[in-house]
């Protein structure tokens, strides 16, 4: 009797939750192995091997119902990016050889609106035969390869693109984070749109190669309509051109969107989110003498505000000239003060007193 009650949950649990769940559930455990065996690999013989039977199985798990809306939480280093429409998914992960380059690897699975079903594809990593900055419009076969990190849908006309934001760590010198368009002919997947307007020319993809040393910001603002990104620039003037040597130089540039087009708008205030309404100082109590924890609102007060609390007073800039610290700028001051209030002769002085030498007569 206990048997038939136990097979008689199984059965009813397969209905309601769905045979393929369990079946996906078994099949993330198999590639959590598999994907270990990859990353465990030392040469690139090694790496290349375990990764065709990490990607075979990993391209059949994706076919399986309901696999893209799976969540697929386990395989850490492998990306599975939504886009918000829901009609996108790119899954992607990078292998980095041992001369420090990458290999990359990318399955999209798109809703096919009128077959109303998951179409397949695969974009294969052609970098080898590609210029450093492709600047054409790319076939799935001949792609540059990279990891994405996030999809903007864009509405263009009777169709949606996808613009992709991405990264790619290109070799142990410099890192490129990237902006391109991904839209479908059919079910064939191409890369590359001219909807980067700058005030040169319209680009049809955006690289930004910097130097390894340092990171770039580069992300979607869904609140601005805008990706925002670090301004790049030489370390030196004579370093323009030789990207491994550019940097962050703390100004910001952003794309912005206007109809189906991404705008360049240059020197664009970053603004900081996520910070709290309020913040914790620490104080002294002016009756008792003890530091104590206070809140305040957590933002700028112009201090030539009346309500400020310093009442509205200017704040001046010290500058060395004007530091009362400043052992030359006591003696200028001194200086200064002498030759305005005083304007007795200097060699008149008597050199103990500072008072006037009076001459005195002689007698005849």
């Amino acid at each position: 009797m206990k048997q038939l009650i136990i097979l008689f949950f199984i059965f009813f649990s397969s209905k309601v939750f769905g045979l393929s769940d369990t079946s996906l559930v078994v099949r993330e455990n198999k590639l959590v192995e598999l994907l270990a065996n990859l990353r465990a690999s030392i040469t690139d013989d090694e790496k290349s091997s375990n990764n065709l039977i990490f990607k075979e199985y990993l391209f059949e798990t994706l076919q399986q119902n309901d696999a893209f809306k799976y969540p697929f939480s386990k395989l850490k280093s492998v990306g599975f990016v939504d886009s918000p429409d829901g009609q996108l998914r790119i899954v992607n992960w990078n292998i980095e050889q041992a001369d420090e380059t990458q290999k990359y690897y990318c399955y999209l699975m798109h809703v096919d609106s009128k077959k109303k079903k998951v179409e397949y594809s695969e974009l294969i990593d052609n970098s080898f035969m590609l210029p450093p900055r492709p600047d054409g419009i790319l076939e799935a076969h001949n792609w540059y390869g990279a990891l994405y990190y996030k999809i903007i849908p864009v509405d263009k006309g009777s169709k949606i693109v996808y613009t992709l934001l991405g990264w790619d760590g290109n070799s142990s010198m410099s890192t490129i984070k990237l902006i391109d368009v991904l839209y479908f002919s059919g079910n064939a997947p191409k890369l590359g749109s001219p909807i980067f307007k700058t005030k040169e020319m319209t680009y049809k993809r955006m690289f930004y190669e910097h130097s390894k040393k340092t990171t770039m910001s580069l992300k979607y603002e869904e609140e601005y309509d805008r990706i925002i990104f670090d301004h790049l620039s030489p370390e030196a003037p004579n370093l323009k051109g030789f990207y491994s040597f550019y940097v962050p130089d703390l100004s910001y540039d952003a794309f912005v969107l206007e109809g189906n087009k991404w705008i360049l708008k240059e020197d664009v205030v970053a603004v900081n989110k996520g910070i709290a309404e309020n913040t914790s100082v620490y104080v002294q109590n002016e009756r008792n003498g003890k530091v104590e924890k206070k809140e305040i609102k957590n933002k700028w007060i112009n201090p030539s505000d009346e309500k400020s609390p310093n009442g509205g007073s200017v704040h001046i800039a010290v500058t060395p000239e004007k530091d009362i610290q400043n052992p030359i700028a006591q003696k200028n001051e001194m200086d200064k003060k002498a030759s305005k209030h005083d304007k007795r002769d200097p060699s008149n002085l008597n050199s103990t007193l500072g008072q006037n030498k009076h001459r005195r007569r002689r007698k005849s």
